[in-house]
């Protein structure tokens, strides 16, 4: 049995000051999803939200592979079933493979997904002590210098931090139950 979002979503087109700002979510998203519903309950945080995410979907240094792939970790260690499975066709088109998936959804360990490049391991890692533990150890975080640069690490860093935020979200007010 699935529980009801504790938060009721707002109809897109209900309430007539949200028009633009429902405009720029179509616009940049193609639709508005039922997270975005949700959201449109505060339309400050709304348009923030809208904003940060963008940016660190679409516009970060990041491959969209490995974006991709740190989402569906975050998603998997927070238990969010509604962001993995709404990921999955972005990891696929990235090129993400079906044992890899599985292998996510399965929670192996980062050294044990099979198909990840060079790098990919590392920052899975990374996104497992910043999920897990917040504290990341030097251990853990000097073997991503190899692999990526300032920009790199910084994207790295927000990607799995902004949705760490997504997923807490969406668990707490149980979106997409």
């Amino acid at each position: 049995m699935t529980e009801a979002s504790r938060l009721a979503p707002v109809a897109p087109g209900s309430r007539a000051e949200l028009a633009p700002l429902e405009a720029r979510i179509q616009a940049a998203r193609g639709r508005i999803s039922p997270l975005y519903q949700v959201l449109l309950n505060s339309a400050p945080i709304c348009e923030g939200w809208e904003a940060m995410l963008s940016a660190v979907r679409n516009r970060n240094s990041l491959p969209a592979r490995l974006r991709e792939l740190v989402i569906l970790r975050v998603a998997i260690l927070n238990r969010a079933p509604y962001e993995f499975d709404a990921h999955v066709p972005h990891a696929q088109a990235a090129g993400v493979a079906p044992e890899t998936l599985q292998a996510l959804r399965a929670h192996a360990a980062p050294a044990a997904i099979p198909g990840l490049a060079p790098g990919e391991a590392e920052a899975l890692a990374y996104t497992d002590a910043m999920t897990r533990d917040i504290e990341v150890p030097d251990a853990v975080f000097e073997p991503l210098r190899a692999h990526f640069s300032g920009q790199g690490l910084l994207d790295l860093t927000a990607t799995a931090a902004a949705y760490n935020m997504v997923s807490r979200l969406l668990v707490a007010l149980r979106v997409g139950h």
